[in-house]
Protein backbone atom coordinates (compact mmCIF):
# COMPACT_ATOMS: atom_id res chain seq x y z
CA UNK A 1 0.00 0.00 0.00
CA UNK A 2 1.74 3.14 -1.18
CA UNK A 3 -0.66 5.76 0.11
CA UNK A 4 -3.92 6.00 1.97
CA UNK A 5 -6.75 6.94 -0.39
CA UNK A 6 -7.93 10.51 0.08
CA UNK A 7 -11.47 9.50 1.01
CA UNK A 8 -10.25 7.28 3.86
CA UNK A 9 -7.92 9.99 5.15
CA UNK A 10 -10.72 12.56 4.94
CA UNK A 11 -13.09 10.25 6.83
CA UNK A 12 -10.47 9.68 9.53
CA UNK A 13 -9.85 13.41 9.96
CA UNK A 14 -13.61 14.01 10.05
CA UNK A 15 -14.07 11.30 12.71
CA UNK A 16 -11.44 12.94 14.90
CA UNK A 17 -12.97 16.40 14.38
CA UNK A 18 -16.46 15.12 15.27
CA UNK A 19 -15.07 13.41 18.36
CA UNK A 20 -13.39 16.66 19.40
CA UNK A 21 -16.70 18.53 19.01
CA UNK A 22 -18.59 15.86 20.96
CA UNK A 23 -16.20 16.24 23.90
CA UNK A 24 -16.48 20.02 23.71
CA UNK A 25 -20.29 19.80 23.64
CA UNK A 26 -20.29 17.52 26.67
CA UNK A 27 -17.98 19.87 28.55
CA UNK A 28 -20.21 22.86 27.80
CA UNK A 29 -23.29 20.86 28.83
CA UNK A 30 -21.59 19.95 32.10
CA UNK A 31 -20.86 23.60 32.82
CA UNK A 32 -24.50 24.51 32.19
CA UNK A 33 -25.95 21.44 33.96
CA UNK A 34 -27.54 20.44 30.68
CA UNK A 35 -28.07 17.14 28.90
CA UNK A 36 -24.86 15.10 28.91
CA UNK A 37 -23.42 12.73 26.37
CA UNK A 38 -23.25 9.22 27.83
CA UNK A 39 -19.71 8.16 28.76
CA UNK A 40 -20.10 4.99 26.72
CA UNK A 41 -20.75 7.09 23.61
CA UNK A 42 -17.75 9.34 24.31
CA UNK A 43 -15.53 6.28 24.68
CA UNK A 44 -16.90 4.76 21.47
CA UNK A 45 -16.11 8.00 19.67
CA UNK A 46 -12.63 7.96 21.22
CA UNK A 47 -12.06 4.49 19.80
CA UNK A 48 -12.79 5.83 16.32
CA UNK A 49 -11.22 9.28 16.71
CA UNK A 50 -8.68 9.16 19.52
CA UNK A 51 -6.72 12.23 18.43
CA UNK A 52 -9.84 14.39 18.74
CA UNK A 53 -10.75 12.87 22.11
CA UNK A 54 -7.25 13.21 23.52
CA UNK A 55 -6.89 16.79 22.33
CA UNK A 56 -10.29 17.83 23.67
CA UNK A 57 -9.73 16.12 27.00
CA UNK A 58 -6.55 18.03 27.62
CA UNK A 59 -7.53 21.33 26.03
CA UNK A 60 -10.83 21.56 27.93
CA UNK A 61 -9.73 19.58 31.01
CA UNK A 62 -12.66 17.28 30.56
CA UNK A 63 -12.90 13.66 31.76
CA UNK A 64 -9.20 13.62 32.66
CA UNK A 65 -9.86 12.36 36.20
CA UNK A 66 -12.28 9.58 35.21
CA UNK A 67 -10.61 6.17 35.35
CA UNK A 68 -12.27 4.66 32.30
CA UNK A 69 -11.10 7.58 30.17
CA UNK A 70 -7.54 6.39 30.67
CA UNK A 71 -8.45 4.20 27.70
CA UNK A 72 -8.20 7.22 25.40
CA UNK A 73 -4.36 7.31 25.35
CA UNK A 74 -4.43 3.53 24.83
CA UNK A 75 -6.73 3.99 21.81
CA UNK A 76 -4.35 6.68 20.54
CA UNK A 77 -1.40 4.28 20.81
CA UNK A 78 -3.37 1.59 18.96
CA UNK A 79 -4.03 4.01 16.11
CA UNK A 80 -0.38 5.07 16.00
CA UNK A 81 0.72 1.43 15.93
CA UNK A 82 -1.72 0.67 13.12
CA UNK A 83 -0.49 3.69 11.15
CA UNK A 84 3.11 2.55 11.62
CA UNK A 85 2.22 -0.97 10.53
CA UNK A 86 0.52 0.39 7.40
CA UNK A 87 3.48 2.63 6.65
CA UNK A 88 5.91 -0.27 6.93
CA UNK A 89 3.77 -2.69 4.94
Amino acid sequence: MDTIPGAILFAYILANALTFVAYLYDKRSAEKSGWRTPERRLLALALIGPFGAFGAMHLFRHKTQKGKFRLVPFFLCLHLAAALALALA
